[in-house]
């Protein structure tokens, strides 16, 4: 399903929304999630309704025992990247928030998708789990207190990167250095949450670029920087699964520590003045 899966992504994003095959004439959307154990991005077609100003999407997973992978991602972090096709043949992109439905409300929701398209009907029958309706709430960066939240979580984030970035490397200068289990859990923790904390931001830019057009080139920037880093990290990761010697990795993370506090310092520098140019009142 993998294969599958990336000939559809590719397929929508070419097409401006518009795919064939399986999916053929169905209403979908590309579902970005964080991955719960893995901390990386993971993006799966999934088909969806409209339903007021929210998204609908189905964790039938075609009628299966299990839910799909992208439901636990998400009730992990509910914090999601949306790709959705417009009447203009694009493709738009914005950053949303989960909602996992319940009671009468997911049943109301779910007879009417099966009403809409009878397939979900055969998805409710041949599985014994309540099939999760999930809706997604574009994220609104209008609203200044809105601004003023997301400067503060950034600075939170870069904070709390740094601390753990501080920790793994005082582990290798440690008097006898070795990349024991622990040491090897710290580091991919760590790594798994830049991951995160990256593909969160990549959905949010789409966002601000349209608030804030000034800083159209300064994303840009940030965008080609979380790609060098995800280059760094991934070569970080390789090197630990290897067996590397503590020197050969300390090398590593002071290289990924540097470039790390450029780009930190460099998104600071960009986005807290236009975030929140004026103290909070209270």
């Amino acid at each position: 399903m993998s294969d599958v899966n990336q000939r559809v992504i590719e397929e929508f994003r070419a097409g401006g929304g518009r795919v064939g095959g399986m999916f053929e004439g169905a209403s979908l959307l590309l579902l970005t999630t964080t991955g719960a154990r893995s901390g990386r991005p993971h993006t799966t077609p999934v088909v969806c309704a409209r339903d007021g100003a929210r998204l609908l999407v189905f964790a039938s997973n075609a009628g299966g025992p299990k839910h799909p992978a992208w439901f636990h991602n998400l009730r992990a972090d509910p914090h999601v990247t949306v790709e959705l096709g417009t009447p203009e043949g694009t493709v738009e992109r914005f950053a949303a928030r989960a909602v996992v439905t319940e009671g009468e409300e997911r049943d109301r929701l779910y007879a009417d998708q099966c009403a809409r398209d009878p397939a979900f009907a055969a998805y409710r029958s041949g599985t014994d789990r309540v099939i999760p309706v999930v809706a997604l709430h574009r994220v609104d960066l209008a609203d200044p207190a809105r601004h003023r939240a997301v400067a503060a979580h950034l600075v939170k984030v870069h904070d709390e990167l740094r601390a753990e970035l501080a920790a793994l490397r005082e582990g290798l200068d440690s008097p006898a250095p070795t990349l024991g289990r622990q040491l090897a859990r710290h580091c991919l923790a760590f790594c798994g949450a830049l991951h995160a904390h990256h593909h969160n931001e990549d959905g949010v830019f789409d966002l601000l670029e349209r608030q804030f057009p000034d800083l159209a080139g300064a994303l840009d920037r940030m965008r080609r920087e979380h790609r060098v880093v995800a280059r760094t990290v991934d070569e970080l990761e390789a090197l630990l699964g290897s067996g590397a010697a503590p020197e050969t990795l300390r090398t590593e993370v002071d290289r990924l520590a540097t470039r790390l506090e450029e780009h930190f310092a460099y998104e600071e520098s960009q986005l807290l003045p236009a975030l929140d140019p004026l103290p909070d009142p209270a």
